[in-house]
């Protein structure tokens, strides 16, 4: 994970894993704050957080999803919770592409027994 904090031309310090998550909250035994991290890093490798912040996104959310995003991933601020979100949706999810990619294929090996 990149340790190195990047400012955007605004001079706010870029979401980074690094900033998400000091606890990173448990569910099912994985750890959603580094998730978040993932998610962000690959977008960042993708290109995708690079550049200015210069679209603006506002909407309407029921407070106790907000508050309960907030607590899994571990973060306070609106902004990067937005940002996590988005990079999060941006990515495609790798096990969906293996599953779409090999849909109805089985090893030559594998035989079906009834």
């Amino acid at each position: 994970m990149a340790k190195a904090r990047a400012t955007t031309a605004r001079g706010f310090a870029a979401v980074s894993s690094r900033n998400i998550a000091s606890k990173p909250m448990r569910r099912g035994g994985r750890s959603v704050a580094l998730g978040a991290a993932a998610a962000l890093e690959d977008a960042r490798q993708a290109g995708l957080l690079e550049g200015e912040k210069t679209a603006h996104v506002s909407f309407r959310a029921p407070p106790a999803l907000v508050e309960a995003a907030k607590r899994e991933s571990g973060v306070s601020s609106m902004t990067k919770l937005g940002i996590i979100a988005l990079a999060m949706l941006a990515q495609p999810d790798p096990v969906a592409a293996f599953l779409k990619r090999t849909r109805g294929r089985l090893g030559e090996a594998h035989t079906l027994e009834y």
